[in-house]
């Protein structure tokens, strides 16, 4: 063991209290955006990140697009058409709230970064002439050129145009501040949401928040199936702290979840399993439409909707005769409106085909404006690829034109993955919520990646911004309630707890975490049953009773690593509850039960909510349309908003 001091003061049991009108819990593009909107109702405004806020979150360092925003003046379909296209596209198990949502506002967000600072649109003539591009608004547009919906953007400067505008408008930003708890009134589960607790990642000092209302903004879960002890931060798709921390806080103090049976199979970032996220293409967003040969130069076709082979480069950002446009860029868990490209294709058909391993993304052969939109601009931007693809392979020598990347193992993106290796991919469970973004408790919002169906940063922008506004509202009308002090020491007790452990005879962060991803694999995996699940589940709630227990940290670091992995713990056992809960298999949501291998009876087409009341866990259900009208509950509950009067 290394003798390394610790570069901070260290601070255990030392304590700050912190009030606040509004709360926001995660710092990146759900969260900045919600702190924003809250601010901008001039109400005093908290917000707690784990990491830097300025450069945190899962689009923290970028982003290539921004999906969905179908108000911008070039778009030819409606809110309402594409909300339903991508409710349809998932037979119906999707959020039809928060991606109305972001249909509707997630323009009126870019237009709001463009006036912090950032850049939507090509204000250098740089595609000046490309099809891709409006002339007039100078807006770049990706996959679907003729509808126009999903922008290509330059997502490195969003974070930062973010920060700045919070601290104009007076946000107090905790950085480096972990939370770990809710505190309810009274101390009672289920009860109305008062603040939170946290522990700063490099001192360790405990931290109180009080708040009139709460957003949380936190990610969804990571590292539940998939964990290297060695490679820890490549172990998942997005920032290795992303870990689905509000999952686990909302679980313990009474939060109603829903889809979160849902797994997808593995795609990314299992070290040692998988090459770098997007580094050799990634046909369904970031090198959308690139073309593919095989060892000896044959291009592999990409087909539409119908099965007809599109002979240009230009084709295959159109929509098919009769289809009025069709869905890229995001979750295509189960696609429907999409086209056929070569990672549809499986490779075994490929190489009875007569095509030759190993496979090439051939982007020297693509006409000029995409490639570098391809390349420069949206690996370039896009966080993930920025530095260690963009940036690495152009310093390795890498040149567009000339070379080529060879495509790995029997996938387009990644290598291959077992099939009880899964994540919570694509459109993922998390919280349910209404349409105020409120969840089952009073006084809690949720948007971005803690809602379930979740997608990526136009989603993040637009309900964290919506929710941050709501929550606002909510927090004018109540009272401040006192905190529960003894609520507080339990919870206290409980983040100090591995500090009296020795790592002589205690146990490591990553062994649990190695423990839980085994577990998940053996007992909730591809196949379920419910006595594996029950099996599952029985070891879970071992490791919480005698495991945790032997938990060591040394320092604050290995602290917030440690209580991280306890949160994965958590997050487990609500994927297990709600397998169990589930009596049937489902296409859409990726579920398969050996013992009900009736795929999607209609007595079973509905949502599985779980939460936890007395600490007794409660199996409820809700229609798939449970949300009603879109268009008529969101502008009933929007009337300030549609009036133009949340701005300052």
């Amino acid at each position: 063991m290394y003798n390394i001091e610790w570069p901070y003061p260290v601070e255990w049991g030392k304590e700050n209290r912190i009030k606040a009108d509004v709360l926001v819990i995660g710092g990146g593009i759900a969260g900045c955006m919600a702190a924003i909107a809250a601010a901008r109702k001039r109400l005093k405004v908290v917000l707690v990140e784990k990491g830097a806020s300025k450069r945190s979150g899962s689009a923290g360092s970028g982003c290539d697009h921004w999906e969905n925003a179908a108000t911008n003046p070039c778009c030819k379909i409606t809110p309402e058409e594409l909300t339903a296209a991508m409710i349809d596209d998932n037979d119906g198990y999707n959020n039809g709230i928060s991606h109305y949502i972001e249909c509707r506002e997630g323009y009126d967000r870019l237009l709001d970064l463009e006036k912090m600072g950032a850049k939507i649109r090509d204000t250098d003539d740089e595609f000046k002439g490309a099809e891709f591009r409006d002339e007039k608004t100078k807006l770049l547009f990706a996959y679907d050129y003729e509808n126009r919906y999903t922008l290509r953007v330059w997502g490195t400067t969003f974070k930062p145009a973010m920060y700045k505008e919070m601290r104009r408008l007076g946000v107090q930003v905790f950085d480096r501040i972990m939370a770990t708890s809710l505190l309810t009134e009274n101390g009672k589960q289920g009860s109305r949401v008062i603040g939170a607790t946290g522990i700063n990642t490099r001192t360790g000092k405990f931290l109180v928040f009080q708040a009139k209302a709460t957003v949380i903004c936190t990610s969804r879960p990571a590292r539940v199936w998939l964990f290297s002890a060695g490679l820890p931060g490549l172990c998942e798709f997005r920032p290795p702290q992303c870990i689905g921390d509000g999952h686990a806080m909302g679980w313990r103090a009474g939060v109603e979840f829903t889809m979160m049976e849902k797994s997808v199979r593995a795609e990314f970032s299992a070290a040692g399993r998988s090459y770098p996220p997007y580094g050799a293409g990634n046909n369904h967003n970031t090198w959308y439409a690139a073309t593919l040969v095989d060892a000896e130069g044959r291009e592999i076709p990409y087909v539409d909707r119908d099965g007809n082979i599109l002979t240009s480069v230009s084709q295959r950002y159109h929509p098919a005769r009769g289809q009025k446009f069709f869905l890229m860029g995001g979750a295509i868990d189960n696609p429907k409106y999409e086209y056929r490209g070569p990672e549809i294709l499986r490779w075994e058909e490929l190489l009875k085909q007569g095509y030759k391993l190993p496979f090439f993304a051939d982007l020297g052969s693509m006409p000029e404006m995409e490639r570098k939109a391809i390349w420069g601009l949206m690996v370039g931007q896009e966080g993930k690829t920025q530095v260690p693809i963009y940036g690495l392979y152009t310093e390795a020598g890498f040149d567009p034109k000339l070379d080529m990347l060879q495509c790995y193992g029997t996938g387009w993106t990644s290598a291959q993955f077992l099939p009880q290796e899964r994540q919570l991919f694509g459109l993922p469970g998390g919280i349910l919520n209404d349409w105020e973004l409120k969840t089952n408790l009073e006084g809690l919002y949720a948007a971005g990646d803690a809602l379930f169906a979740s997608d990526c940063v136009g989603h993040a922008a637009a309900t964290g911004y919506y929710a941050g506004r709501h929550a606002a509202n909510y927090a004018m009308k109540v009272e401040e309630l006192p905190i529960c002090e003894q609520q507080v020491e339990i919870e206290k007790q409980r983040v100090y707890a591995p500090l009296k452990n020795s790592d002589q005879n205690g146990i490591g962060w990553k062994e649990l975490n190695m423990g839980i991803a085994k577990t998940m694999q053996n007992y909730c995996g591809g196949v379920k049953r419910e006595e594996l699940l029950n099996i599952g589940l029985k070891t879970l709630k071992d490791y919480e009773q005698n495991v945790i227990p032997m938990l060591y940290a040394r320092n604050p670091h290995e602290l917030v690593r440690t209580l991280e992995v306890v949160n994965i713990l958590t997050v487990a056992q609500i994927i297990i509850h709600a397998s169990l809960a589930r009596k049937s298999s489902s296409r859409a949501l990726c579920f398969e039960r050996a013992d009900y291998p009736e795929m999607d009876p209609p007595r079973d087409r509905k949502f599985i909510t779980v939460k936890q009341v007395n600490n007794e866990v409660i199996i409820g259900e809700l229609p798939l349309d449970y949300y009603g009208s879109l268009a008529e509950n969101y502008e009933k509950y929007n009337k300030d908003y549609i009036r133009g009067e949340n701005y300052e």
